[in-house]
């Protein structure tokens, strides 16, 4: 499949891609797929039962209020962030709920959301199964009838989402995610082929993912797109930094983004600046962008919502920091971290329940080193440099989020990525291009790290900073 910049750049809303987008997505699809059956007005009951890290950490990722918003017909990209409370409560009180385009129901979430604390379906570490009963439901004396209607979903990363057969016909072809197919002028499925249909061409890593793009729209809407998601990237950073409060969850965990923002803000005004004071405002952008998604604010994935502060947070700085800035390289950064964010979920993972957080965080960072060298002048050598050396700096960084919560190491986890990304993408541009780890072999590395990593820290929170904090 073609896996296009806004696949990887989706408008969504926090906490996680795979644990609230992806669970979403799943529900409507499953609702719509029987009103395309035309069975969705006989409906009287409907369940979603959750597995592996949906379940072990689903409610710290609000994948439970995020099932109901699907099985309501909202999506990811629409729903009003400020009324999700409210919609939740209602269901919670009323215990009614309206399906999509259907009927209303009885619903009550304590037991129409399971969380499955047992083995994890057998494709992926994000599972789940929506059923469906119709024409008098499941009563208490009909509790062992099946469902009418039943399937299986998996999340696979960044609010990707695939039935179980989709995601068994994909696997057999090594094409979950998908790359650059033949139907585009530069199909690139490796750095490797990137580099080399680059040289032969004789064009950017950017003009070859553009050239891609404009197989399915034209260079206007292309160019609306790319805007599109950089005003909803840079929105949250301005939203993020004019808020204050503790974050929902129960961790007590403060926002810290307005305080940083507006000292720095202070010390600009009386001139006051130490050399590595830039790092500070490169990680308020990042801290803003997250603190927003921990909040279950309006953000893009990119890759991840657990990861979605780097990229923005570096073409920030671009835009603040750097001469000659402008909206036209924005455009070029943000398709040549979709390349390189292509070229990693195609060969190995950006889900951290599949991975560990070099998948996430590792992944956004070396996008986000890649399109900073390359509207800073860098070859495409010196572009694949940046992304690697990110990318190998990130190796065998576990997914241990506290209390199952997108908030601590996370937010923390994505300011250091993008000052990572910064220094990737200087160094990578203070050499000739030549390296000794080419970006496949990195990323392959990733790849075999994940499959060794224990799953307790692969976003169970069963591992790591998850348990041995509270004993510190």
């Amino acid at each position: 499949m073609f896996l296009s910049v806004f696949d990887i750049f989706k408008v969504g809303i926090g906490p996680s891609s795979s644990h609230t987008v992806g669970p979403m997505l799943a529900a409507a699809r499953f609702v719509r797929r029987m009103e395309r059956q035309d069975t969705l007005m006989t409906v009287t009951r409907m369940r979603a039962t959750l597995y592996g890290s949906l379940a072990f950490t689903g409610k710290g990722h609000a994948t439970d209020r995020a099932v109901i918003l699907g099985l309501m017909g909202e999506t990811p990209d629409a729903v009003d962030p400020d009324a999700v409370d409210g919609l939740i409560a209602d269901i919670a009180r009323t215990k009614r709920l309206k399906l999509g385009g259907g009927p209303e129901i009885d619903f009550d979430p304590d037991r129409d959301i399971v969380f499955d604390y047992g083995p994890a379906l057998p494709g992926h570490a994000n599972g789940m199964i929506m059923a469906a009963w119709m024409g008098g439901g499941e009563s208490s004396e009909d509790s062992d009838r099946p469902p009418d209607k039943e399937r299986a979903y998996y999340s696979i990363g960044g609010g990707f989402i695939a039935t179980d057969d989709e995601f068994a016909a994909a696997t057999e072809t090594a094409d979950v995610a998908g790359s650059e197919p033949e139907t585009v002028p530069y199909p690139f499925a490796s750095a490797a082929e990137m580099l080399a249909m680059g040289a032969q061409a004789k064009l950017s890593i950017a003009a070859m993912k553009r050239a891609n793009e404009l197989t399915h729209m034209n260079a206007a809407d292309l160019d609306a797109g790319l805007d599109r998601i950089w005003a909803a990237m840079n929105a949250c950073i301005e939203r993020g930094v004019t808020q204050e409060g503790i974050l929902p969850g129960g961790l007590n965990v403060k926002r810290r983004a307005k305080a940083i923002w507006d000292g720095l803000q202070a010390d600009k005004k009386r001139n006051f600046r130490l050399e590595h004071t830039v790092m500070d405002w490169i990680s308020v952008y990042a801290l803003a962008v997250n603190e927003e998604n921990a909040g279950g604010g309006r953000v893009v994935t990119a890759p991840t919502n657990g990861a979605a502060g780097i990229v923005p947070a570096v073409g920030r700085y671009y835009l603040d920091f750097c001469p000659d800035a402008s909206m036209a390289g924005i455009r070029d950064y943000l398709l040549t971290a979709a390349a390189i964010g292509g070229i990693v979920k195609s060969n190995a993972s950006i889900s951290g329940a599949e991975v560990g957080c070099q998948g996430e965080v590792g992944s956004a960072s070396a996008m986000a080193a890649a399109g900073l060298a390359a509207i800073l002048g860098g070859s495409n050598a010196q572009v694949e440099n940046a992304a690697e050396i990110a990318m190998e700096h990130h190796l065998g960084m576990t997914c241990d989020p506290v209390g199952g919560l997108v908030q601590v190491p996370c937010i923390e986890r994505n300011a250091m990525g993008a000052v990572k990304a910064i220094n990737a993408a200087s160094l990578a541009l203070k050499g000739d291009g030549t390296h000794f780890v080419p970006l496949d072999a990195a990323i392959e590395t990733m790849r075999q790290t994940g499959a060794d990593m224990h799953s307790k820290y692969k976003e169970t929170s069963e591992g790591g900073l998850a348990v041995n904090l509270t004993a510190c």
